[in-house]
């Protein structure tokens, strides 16, 4: 840094000593000044000048410089990794539009799609999430910010649009129709309609819609259209003549059966909306058809009793079936889907945990399911878990026992239900960790009269899970029901207290029952003749920090930029409660660094603060320098959090840079 300017900060004039770097040419250095000073718009200017255009995009929207932003766009997207890391960094501020645009610039259409979405911007993520196939998602963004803003015309001309594209005309004309007249939407919104018109036959409002067009200057076209995507060509208009249910309900194909039930996929006519329709068909069941009607009943006011976000909805109840009509769960259930592929562990514990909710808010109603099971857990076209098929359970009547051979899938259900106890919230508990066991092994458990046998242990399967995520399991599964979480929610908390991976080991997935040891050996870390703790499997020099939450987010922040100079994080240690870090060969520097490992770990320092961290501790102390002259920037053992507001966060960079400064 130049001497006078160094003099004007140690006098605290940041603002002329940000512009004499600029004039003098040191852009890189005014921009960070500028920035301390809070002149954003003037930080945006010098960041650019020095090629550093992420942060000139940053610095430009802290200013509100919407024309120096649209400059640096072009070249962040010049660089995807860095574009990709700005993205999250500005999601992180709340900025969700420009972190769309940068998003799909980089080709990331779906993460760009809810970004726009999280942005407000519904027309703009309906457009991505369409073309990716996903019509469902796209329509239901649009219903959604149409309830938040109910007076914005372009939103019902793309909802109209979308509608007619896929064939649900008779809702594309309620959507356009909303559109009022002498707004800048009604010619697009009248060249719609008039498609949709047409379709359905009403000559006379067509040629009415088709004069309103002719006096705006407009003329029809076929916007309207269906776009080439990867819907499903059900979503289509069709010219078949289906049958229909209760003179509502048009029959699409029949989705299972029982000997007391059939389920029905069926389109509601009225709300223009995929169903499912549950036939009773118990009189048909020779001796059993006044047990199963109660049961269809007793289904009826437990589903309507319970309006949870993770209970499959109740639409209707059709006394003259009877039958009942549920929300269309159209990603099917999680029997399919364990059958399809493997699970994450974290994706596997969010659906137990759904599933534990919804289980929650029955048994804080009196009610006990008594067959949780895969086959009873759906998914909606949002991926959501619902509970389903209460057909079994009680309301209000905790001491009802089952018969296994009746009512159940005996690998789901409790020892005390198999045996003919009465069922209990316990009982119920233990389905949710007989399901996760699945999903977590890929074996279902194999169930004696007695007990319950379990195989594959989760930390065996997955690299990543431990002895205390088996135990979380296990306990869910303990034959003795007061061994098992209280409730639903005791069991729910028991799950979020671990962290759960979000990926998987497909190889050892499909051999679980492999005798590979995936944990530590405890002789593996044995000290060198240097003293250095050396990694015995690998032989490779290691160091370690206690894991608390300020190391593990630090060590996250040097795993995301991934820099050559950048301490190596080799593992997370949850037995030892350790983070293992890679000990490159080196010491301390004793004279000043030169000027290219200078500007090695500035870039690893700048990398650092685009992903939202500071390392804090940039001295001696944290700098390796080998032999061949390579420099390493070590992982502090304490890290201090960053402040929130903007003028900390400049300061906290400042004290980086400037430890930097010392070592140069």
């Amino acid at each position: 840094m130049d001497a006078e300017v160094a003099s004007l900060l140690r006098e605290e004039r940041v603002v002329a000593a940000a512009e004499l770097a600029s004039f003098r040419g040191d852009a890189h250095t005014a921009s960070m000044l500028f920035e301390r000073a809070c002149d954003f718009r003037r930080a945006a200017v010098e960041a650019a000048r020095a090629g550093e255009y992420s942060r000139s995009l940053q610095f430009a929207l802290e200013g509100n410089d919407e024309a120096a932003a649209e400059r640096a766009l072009p070249h962040v997207l010049g660089d995807a990794t860095k574009a990709d890391r700005l993205a999250l960094q500005l999601q992180q501020q709340g900025k969700h539009g420009w972190a769309a645009r940068l998003l799909e610039g980089i080709g990331k259409r779906m993460a760009a799609a809810r970004a726009y979405q999280k942005a407000g911007l519904a027309v703009k993520a309906a457009e991505l999430f369409e073309a990716d196939g996903d019509v469902a998602t796209a329509a239901r963004v649009l219903e959604s910010q149409i309830k938040l803003d109910p007076d914005n015309a372009s939103l019902h001309v793309a909802l109209g649009g979308l509608l007619l594209r896929y064939g649900k005309v008779e809702a594309a004309v309620r959507a356009l129709q909303k559109v009022p007249c002498g707004s800048p939407e009604r010619p697009s919104a009248l060249s719609l309609l008039l498609t949709a018109l047409d379709r359905l036959g009403l000559a006379e409002a067509h040629r009415e819609a088709e004069r309103e067009l002719a006096s705006l200057g407009g003329a029809a076209n076929a916007t309207g259209a269906p776009k080439p995507t990867g819907a499903s060509p059900r979503t289509t208009q069709t010219t078949e003549v289906r049958a229909h249910l209760f003179g509502r309900y048009e029959l699409i194909q029949q989705v299972a059966s029982s000997p007391s039930a059939r389920v029905l996929e069926c389109i509601d006519t009225i709300r223009i909306e995929r169903v499912a329709v549950k036939v009773f068909a118990g009189f048909a069941a020779r001796g059993g058809g006044r047990d199963a009607l109660a049961r269809f009943e007793r289904e009826v006011k437990i589903t309507a009793a319970l309006n949870h976000p993770n209970v499959v909805p109740l639409l209707e109840y059709i006394c003259d079936g009877p039958a009942i009509v549920l929300a269309w769960m159209g990603r099917g259930t999680l029997e399919q889907m364990i059958a399809r592929e493997p699970l994450t562990p974290a994706r596997a514990v969010e659906i137990a945990s759904a599933v534990l909710t919804a289980l929650g808010e029955a048994h804080r109603l009196g009610i006990v399911h008594r067959d949780v099971k895969p086959a009873n857990v759906l998914f909606d076209d949002a991926g959501t878990a619902r509970l389903g098929d209460f057909g079994v359970a009680h309301l209000s009547d905790l001491s009802t026992t089952v018969t296994a051979g009746i009512i159940g899938t005996l690998g789901y259900m409790s020892p005390e239900q198999r045996q003919g106890q009465p069922a209990t919230v316990q009982s119920d508990v233990y389905g949710v960790g007989a399901m996760l066991w699945e999903m977590l092994t890929g074996q279902r458990p194999e169930a004696n009269l007695n007990y319950c046998i379990l195989q594959a242990r989760p930390s065996a399967v997955h690299r990543d899970l431990s002895v205390q995520h088996d135990r979380a399991v296990t306990t869910m599964l303990a034959v003795d029901p007061s061994e098992r979480p209280a409730d639903a929610f005791n069991a729910l908390r028991s799950l979020s207290a671990l962290h759960w991976p979000d990926t998987i080991d497909r190889a050892a997935y499909a051999q679980p029952s492999s005798p590979k040891s995936l944990q530590p050996d405890a002789a593996r870390l044995r000290r060198g003749e240097d003293g250095a703790l050396v990694d015995q499997w690998l032989n490779r020099r290691v160091c370690t920090l206690p894991l608390n939450g300020a190391v593990l987010a630090r060590a996250s922040a040097y795993c995301r930029v991934d820099h050559p100079a950048l301490q190596l994080v080799l593992r997370v240690d949850r037995d030892s409660n350790t983070v293992w870090l890679a000990m490159p060969r080196g010491a301390s520097p004793t004279e000043k660094l030169t000027a290219e490992q200078a500007k090695i770990l500035r870039e690893a320092l700048e990398q650092l603060h685009e992903v939202g961290e500071v390392h804090g501790r940039v001295d001696r102390d944290h700098v390796l320098v080998d032999d061949a002259g390579k420099v390493t920037l070590l992982l502090p053992k304490t890290a201090s959090r960053v402040a929130t507001n903007v003028a900390s966060w400049a300061h906290s960079v400042d004290l980086d840079l400037l430890g930097l400064q010392k070592l140069t």
